[in-house]
């Protein structure tokens, strides 16, 4: 396992070249799956508020594929209905709306049909001297994993992702999940690399697109108050959460494949440890700032036994319960779930970064699906002060510091510390400094996939993945999947929906002398 991940960062750590520009170019985006769940309820409406904001190159157009026969009218007609059921309708011009549409065009057809390139090929042939003016072109991936090998392997056939001139670029997004597995994830970067250079590729997690999750960076390294305190000396712990409040919502034919640590932990969440954990960047570029999150999965602590395995992560599945004052099933009685299923819809979890800055400190993961609330937050526990002078006049104990930073579903940064409360005595209760990003700014904050979609536009690499961090990401969590499938447990813990989870994942940190936060 050792030499296995020496091999990952071996391969990977030239992977440095990183094209980018300070305005987003004119340019095509081929969007495959163009009629799909994704594009209607997130990339359209994205592209739409970017047109409105006037962050669109000139020219800018997009052609939808997909199976099905559609004509431009009528894919303009189902893109304008995706549009006003996503889209504020107090953001909605209409004369803008006709406007965004007209760019809009629809070619069906197989993925791996040969025929639907070379109708790519002549449409946009044709918007480069009608509409863009170049041949710049976006390829979005908006498809099951199981055919991104296909559509790369006919845009090689084609042509159509080579690089002619110094002004002239191919990029490529892909949709997670990136393989559901080590050696997976490792099959498809080769095929991608085969077509694509490094610097084509834009693999987007839409968490890191997150004005919060962004804001972890400029709270740490543009303010000189936290960041001589970030590491062991003054940290005690970290606690990471990502709550759902809901169940599978009808995917559980889905769900049974993939699992609470393959759907959040292994990318989003841990995305996450790595911009908590990073050294400074010495720039704030893609290249500067994707080698230190490489660098933190890297010195990642990796378990192998089974015995390491049990005592650092539990999993567990939702049952009956309640949530939100209404009665829900439970998650082996939803369609498409397995009566004996193991699949567990929650994981609770403790990792180390075994570098000098964060030596012995823990971090604690955990997400589930029907929790009470949907909620996600990164709370940084300081450690208490090392004499407490008022101990006598006090009879309990006084509450660490806490920063927390909360992604959704209202983004805000607050600080918990001690103050005296008004009266004779010294009493000493938790007070709070809220930071709200909607009461501060009066500015529209910019929904993750528009931020990342004007990114790529933009040819800034900076929040989206590379290769190597890809794959030492799904190498940490290998062991723990792999030890799970060898159990063959016949069953697994359940909590109630509508609780905080497992009682198993209380004691996980009761035995350190902690507790998870109560949100």
């Amino acid at each position: 396992m050792a030499e296995e991940k020496k091999q990952i960062v071996d391969v990977h750590a030239g992977l440095r070249e990183v094209k980018t520009e300070q305005r987003a170019g004119s340019c095509t985006m081929v969007i495959f799956g163009g009629a799909g769940d994704l594009t209607r309820r997130k990339i359209i409406p994205a592209l739409f508020n970017a047109m409105r904001q006037d962050l669109t190159p000139h020219g800018f157009t997009v052609i939808g594929t997909g199976r099905g026969d559609m004509s431009h009218d009528q894919y303009r007609d189902l893109m304008r209905e995706a549009i006003r059921s996503f889209v504020p309708p107090q953001h909605i011009d209409e004369p803008m709306l006709r406007e965004f549409l007209s760019g809009l065009y629809f070619i069906g057809g197989e993925f791996d049909d040969p025929a639907l390139y070379k109708t790519l090929i002549n449409l946009m042939q044709r918007f480069s001297t009608e509409r863009t003016g170049c041949h710049n072109c976006i390829y979005y991936l908006s498809t099951p994993p199981s055919i991104f090998p296909a559509i790369v392997k006919q845009l090689a056939a084609h042509d159509m992702a080579r690089v002619t001139g110094p002004d002239h670029w191919r990029r490529v997004i892909i949709e997670k999940p990136f393989g559901r597995d080590l050696e997976s994830a490792k099959q498809l970067n080769r095929v991608i690399g085969d077509v694509f250079e490094e610097w084509q590729v834009y693999r987007i997690d839409h968490y890191l697109g997150k004005e919060t999750v962004q804001n972890i960076m400029a709270l740490r390294f543009a303010n000189g108050i936290f960041e001589p305190l970030w590491n062991r000396n003054y940290i005690d712990h970290v606690q990471i959460t990502s709550a759902e409040s809901i169940g599978v919502e009808g995917r559980g034919g889905y769900y049974e494949e993939s699992g609470a640590l393959r759907d959040m932990l292994q990318n989003h969440l841990l995305q996450v440890l790595t911009l908590i954990a990073l050294e400074p960047p010495s720039t704030f570029d893609a290249n500067a700032v994707r080698d230190e999150k490489s660098k933190v999965l890297r010195a990642m602590r990796p378990y192998h036994t089974a015995e390491e395995v049990d005592s650092h992560f539990i999993r567990a599945q939702y049952a009956a319960g309640s949530v939100e004052n209404e009665q829900v099933i439970g998650y082996l009685e939803e369609d498409g779930v397995f009566p004996t299923s193991t699949t567990e819809t929650y994981v609770a979890g403790k990792f180390f970064v075994d570098n000098w800055r964060w030596a012995d400190v823990p971090f604690y993961i955990r997400t589930g699906k029907r929790l009470p609330k949907r909620i996600n937050e990164v709370a940084i526990y300081f450690k208490r002060t090392p004499h407490l002078m008022f101990r006598r006049m006090m009879d309990d104990h006084v509450a660490p510091n806490v920063l927390t930073l909360q992604i959704q579903p209202n983004e805000s940064i607050g600080m918990r510390f001690e103050a005296k409360y008004p009266g004779t005595q010294m009493d000493l209760r938790s007070v709070s400094m809220d930071f709200h990003y909607q009461e501060t700014f009066t500015v529209e904050t910019v929904e993750a996939y528009q931020r990342l979609i004007m990114d790529c536009l933009r040819g800034d690499a900076t929040l989206f993945l590379r290769r190597d961090a890809v794959e030492v990401a799904w190498w940490l969590v290998m062991p723990i999947l792999d030890q799970w499938e060898a159990s063959q447990a016949k069953q697994i813990p359940s909590y109630a929906a509508g609780a905080w989870g497992p009682a198993e994942a209380d004691a996980l940190l009761a035995r350190d002398g902690r507790e998870w936060r109560h949100l």
